[in-house]
């Protein structure tokens, strides 16, 4: 006998994996989007009439990101102008597929699209940036690239803010990766829903608090056009090992990922421990705790053909750059919960 939603008594087609519920679709549908609505509200991340960008990859995230929020936008009458930001890495067969994907979604939702490729900023590709430096560290280059990319999108776009597609699982994973890494700096801003605000542009996480199995019933149940497929070069990334870990603590107790956020939010860095002090590279003008950003410096060691430059520690890093050392951080520092 088919089992009744818990919410109309209508015929019920999944359970929800964050409350266990049994709904229907359309009772599903609106309970995923109050609860981004409350996100957005309670969080008060936005305000009429700012011009904002949505990070578009074409994955699932970012494409029920936009929907969701056009649908929002409409609903309650937030007043925003969405628009879709893509950043083109130059991964051929991947990057080039799920960019078509994008191109479609800006005419089904009709939305401003505008793509930054890798090459068109830095001159390089991550084709060729993987050619010099393999598949251990590449995901270090991109990761550092694309987030300076999607801030210098967004100033070309002129927008006010930038939304990322960031769900509880991959803020859950950040958690850990910078817990175990001993990241003190990171895992005290890592969980914000809103970060930014002292830099090019603030950005936004409307998915924090949800779950990445409910975006993909989302998407399933509503078909929307994504595209599926992981990242060529990802497979060897430093976050599989994280993500593989959490998923097996959600397989034990299905609160694990969320319990890890809010883990995450009542941990504070003791007053006496020194933080990285934010300014701008003296190179590109960048936000930047050091000299030169993190890009700048990855960016030199692929122009000298020392793809490992920036791999490395800072200080190695300046006596490479200019022949000088610099004085060792705190390997690590104390927080409490």
């Amino acid at each position: 006998m088919p089992k009744a939603c818990q919410l109309c008594s209508g015929k019920a087609v999944l359970k929800r994996p964050k409350t266990g519920q049994l709904l229907c679709k359309e009772c599903f549908f609106r309970a995923f989007e109050d609860e981004v609505h409350r996100t957005i509200v309670d969080n008060s991340l936005f305000k009429p009439g700012e011009v904002v960008a949505i990070g578009a990859s074409g994955g699932k995230d970012s494409t029920v990101l936009a929907y969701v929020l056009k649908v929002l936008n409409e609903r309650h009458d937030y007043g925003l102008k969405l628009m879709l930001l893509s950043i083109d890495e130059g991964i051929t067969g991947y990057r080039d597929d799920s960019l078509e994907t994008v191109k479609r979604n800006e005419v089904q939702y009709d939305m401003a699209l505008k793509i930054v490729s890798y090459e068109e900023l830095y001159g390089w590709t991550m084709d060729a940036i993987v050619k010099q430096i393999g598949l251990k560290n590449n995901c270090t280059f991109c990761g550092v690239f694309r987030r300076q990319a999607l801030d210098r999108g967004a100033l070309m776009l002129k927008v006010d803010k930038i939304v990322t597609g960031h769900n509880a699982d991959d803020i859950a994973e950040t958690i850990l990766m910078n817990v175990l890494r001993g990241d003190v700096a990171r895992l005290a801003r890592c969980t914000a829903i809103s970060t930014g605000a002292e830099g090019a542009l603030p950005r936004m996480k409307p998915f924090k608090y949800t779950y990445e199995k409910e975006i993909v019933m989302y998407a399933y149940f509503k078909k929307l056009d994504y595209f599926s497929t992981e990242c060529i070069y990802s497979p060897n990334a430093y976050r599989g090992y994280a993500r593989a870990f959490l998923k097996d603590l959600e397989a034990v107790r299905s609160t694990s990922i969320i319990d890890v956020i809010h883990s995450g939010e009542c941990m504070a860095v003791r007053k006496e421990v020194k933080m990285p002090t934010q300014g701008t590279c003296q190179q590109c003008g960048y936000i930047s705790s050091q000299e030169l950003c993190k890009a700048c410096v990855l960016l030199e060691g692929l122009n000298r053909g020392l793809p490992r430059l920036g791999v490395g520690k800072s200080s190695k890093v300046k006596k490479a750059l200019t022949g000088v050392a610099t004085p060792s951080s705190e390997a690590a520092a104390s927080l409490d919960f």
